[in-house]
């Protein structure tokens, strides 16, 4: 079955004056939070946390100009494992990256 891409009833002008200003503080917002892993204190570890080569892969799907972006993103940071649950989880919640980007 062939798939049909839905089009915005907006124009891209509209598009652009209602959603700049909240995409663009998005975009600040993230330059902030990597100046501030710049800034942070040496752990002593000098490998990337997998969080951080998501993050990264990421922004480089954002700027790639391909077709379905957000969901080409969200499968960069999702788990896509099969496996039963574990009896027990290391940690409190989803981390929000698959580990196995550093591997």
């Amino acid at each position: 079955m062939e798939r049909l891409e839905q089009q915005c009833p907006l124009t891209k002008n509209q598009i652009l004056d209602l959603y700049f200003l909240e995409h663009r503080a998005k975009m600040i917002d993230i330059a902030a939070f990597l100046d501030r892993l710049d800034r942070g204190k040496s752990d002593g570890n000098n490998t990337s946390d997998y969080r951080i080569t998501a993050l990264k892969k990421s922004l480089s799907l954002l700027l790639d100009d391909q077709p379905n972006r957000s969901k080409r993103i969200l499968d960069c940071l999702s788990d896509h494992t099969t496996d039963l649950p574990v009896d027990a989880a290391g940690t409190k919640g989803a981390v929000g990256a698959p580990k196995e980007l550093s591997e």
